[in-house]
């Protein structure tokens, strides 16, 4: 059947209007889900964003069902449209990181006062807090970091990235959940809030040429950026090993820890290769609150992954344990109506 033949019908989120000031992949994944449902997504752009990704398919997927505008956001102009904006709008996804929506006066904080009722949902590579709040994020870094690298791969091959960009997915759809879970309160309280998410080997992002350029001056490589062999992304993919070993012929010099500090200072997306126990352990995990602990009843003492989205007014928790097999059977039947004696017998006949 053709598209345009599909007869007109409502979708469940065409009252709302959604704000779309994302790029890459998790945030528009995000709202992606929303403008599918039928929400009517503004996509917010630069006057002066790079064009040459619009023809590929991964933009094509991502950014179907919206309407573009273009915004200059650093000038006062340009935030006023935005504010004018936001005082009509519903939801407003973002992905800047915390330092940038800060210094451009579109914090939600500020936008808040605009439109009370506004859903201000934030995705990042690091969260909004916690020492490395201000790092450049990308998937390959989180997969690193998040110990899913550890697990992936042969015995004795080392960390394989995952093919998909599963972190950048996952996040969006997250945060997608956490939207309507907060447009769903809203429908209780009237009032909106803040969404928002978060030595050995080394992970290092720098695919774009920007960004290779900026790898190899932080290496003190700078030879390499006209490299016939290594000039542009075709070129560094089809001589891969021989780019590797360029790279860690800089690399060895110093530490991964030094190196992760160093290239991330620069811009460049890095950062440790963590197995799952050092995922608990790292200091941004901490700062986040991403592990909880709670007790269960009969193993003791647990340290569990905490919720990965959050919600300023209204936070999820993690309340119980996982419960043993039939634990609260007894509970539910009475809270159904059942005596202690109907209980006793269904449990006689082993109906429960």
């Amino acid at each position: 059947m053709r598209c345009d033949s599909i007869p007109a019908m409502s979708l469940p989120l065409e009252p709302y209007t959604v704000i779309d000031l994302t790029r890459a992949r998790s945030g528009p994944t995000c709202v992606r889900q929303l403008a599918e449902m039928g929400a009517k997504v503004i996509k917010v752009e630069s006057r002066e964003q790079d064009d040459f990704t619009r023809d590929e398919f991964d933009f094509q997927n991502l950014h179907r069902n919206k309407r573009s505008m273009t915004l200059d956001l650093k000038h006062p102009n340009g935030v006023e449209v935005l504010r004018k904006l936001v005082a009509k709008a519903d939801v407003l996804v973002e992905n800047f990181r915390p330092d940038v929506k800060h210094r451009l006066g579109i914090d939600y904080e500020a936008l808040s006062k605009v439109n009370p009722r506004l859903v201000y949902a934030s995705i990042s590579g690091f969260g909004q807090s916690g020492p490395y709040r201000d790092r450049p994020g990308y998937d390959q870094i989180a997969q690193g970091l998040g110990g899913l690298m550890s697990v992936t791969g042969l015995p004795g091959q080392g960390p394989v990235r995952v093919g998909i960009p599963i972190a950048d997915l996952t996040a969006g759809m997250f945060l997608a959940h956490g939207v309507l879970v907060a447009l769903l309160e809203r429908e209780r309280s009237g009032k909106g809030q803040w969404v928002h998410t978060a030595d050995g080997h080394m992970n290092i992002a720098a695919s774009g040429q920007h960004m290779y350029r900026r790898l190899c001056e932080a290496l003190d490589v700078k030879h390499l950026i006209d490299d016939p062999r290594f000039k542009t992304p075709q070129d560094r993919s089809k001589n891969r090993v021989a780019c590797n070993e360029e790279l860690e012929k800089a690399t060895v010099t110093k530490t991964s820890a030094d190196w992760v500090t160093i290239l991330n200072k620069a811009g460049v997306p890095c950062g440790p290769i963590l197995n799952v126990k050092e995922v608990f352990e790292d200091e941004q995990v901490r700062a986040l609150g991403l592990a909880v602990k709670i007790r269960h009843p009969r193993l003791g003492e647990q340290e569990v992954q905490n919720l990965p989205v959050t919600l300023s007014r209204t936070p999820g928790a993690v309340r119980t344990a996982s419960p043993d097999l039939g634990e609260h059977t007894d509970q539910v039947l009475a809270e159904l109506g059942y005596s202690k004696e109907d209980i006793a017998a269904l449990h006689r006949d082993g109906a429960v």
